[in-house]
């Protein structure tokens, strides 16, 4: 047995660095700790995850030998990791490496939604376009005040790119930041109140559940748009699927959702959302840098260095 487990969907490039470096044996799922014996669990000193199962302290105490859990993606939210802090196993992440194309992805979800490509798409694949003529005007993108929720490494990259449609940035975080002087608001409902959309980019996990209230999307106001490239915790479903409903906003682009894949169907089915199935870091580069810093953590972790980016 090897001292290296890989759990999650591991294939191509990943999953075969992960055996030719690691000798790592690939399974599926956390479930799949009990198949095997005590005997090989007690050999296990580190793990690349990929998966949003919760990764917790009964999972860790299943591998009692365990030093690091080098995690595939910069959330780290499904990982407990208190409970890691407490085994003494080091946590990581792969930050940085996917900035640039979940604010890529953000930018160009708000502007589908503000200049409503879904419609235009439909309408000239089904022929309405000729049939039934010109689709009903859409708003202007640029020059719209866009408040940043979260301004962190991806948060800055996403004002950054806003910036460049003339548009006013407001922003909100647990402090204020050094910027060109865009405006700082202490609470998501201030921030909500002054600017026209919200693009949201914290991180998930216990103290996010739920940030995005019904609160936040009244004060939004009846022509805003929400885009959210975080994680689905971080927005009060419920209160967006009523808010999207009775038109206290007037859309939403969202890439995650609570529960995803499964998507709940009342929201899926409104047609003032966009969805994408979370593909904030889906493009070949950026995957292929993801695995090969997961597996710089994974090394260090093994050899008892400080991984270049942990978390705890």
């Amino acid at each position: 047995m090897t001292d290296t487990l890989a759990i999650g969907g591991y294939t191509g490039a990943d999953a075969q660095a992960l055996e030719q470096d690691f000798s790592a044996k690939i399974v599926s799922g956390l479930d799949a700790l009990d198949e095997l014996s005590p005997e090989a669990r007690e050999q296990v000193r580190g793990v690349a995850y990929q998966g949003h199962a919760p990764f917790d302290g009964e999972q860790m105490d299943k591998l009692p030998n365990l030093k690091v859990i080098a995690n595939f993606g910069v959330g780290y939210d499904a990982i407990d990791v208190a409970a890691a802090s407490q085994r003494g196993i080091t946590v990581t992440n792969t930050p940085n490496v996917l900035n640039d194309d979940v604010a890529d992805l953000a930018v160009g979800m708000l502007i589908a939604q503000v200049r409503d490509f879904e419609a235009g798409a439909k309408a000239v694949r089904s022929g309405d376009w000729a049939a039934k003529g010109a689709l009903p005007l859409a708003r202007k993108m640029s020059g719209r005040k866009i408040g940043v929720l979260g301004m962190g490494r991806i948060g800055r990259e996403i004002a950054d790119r806003l910036a460049a449609f003339k548009t006013e940035i407001h922003y909100q975080s647990r402090s204020q930041k050094d910027t060109p002087g865009w405006t700082y608001h202490a609470d998501p409902v201030d921030l909500a109140r002054a600017v026209d959309d919200i693009v949201i980019a914290i991180v998930g996990g216990p103290e996010t559940e739920g940030f995005v209230s019904a609160e936040v999307l009244a004060a939004l106001g009846s022509d805003g748009v929400v885009v959210n490239i975080a994680r689905g915790s971080v927005i009060d479903e419920e209160a967006l699927i009523e808010a999207l409903s009775d038109g206290t906003i007037r859309a939403a682009a969202l890439d995650v959702f609570r529960g995803e894949p499964k998507v709940d169907p009342r929201l899926s089915k409104l047609d003032n959302m966009f969805p994408l199935p979370h593909i904030g870091s889906a493009t070949v580069e950026t995957r292929a840098a993801m695995g090969a810093l997961q597996r710089q953590n994974l090394r260090a972790g093994l050899d008892g260095q400080t991984p270049p980016t942990p978390v705890n």
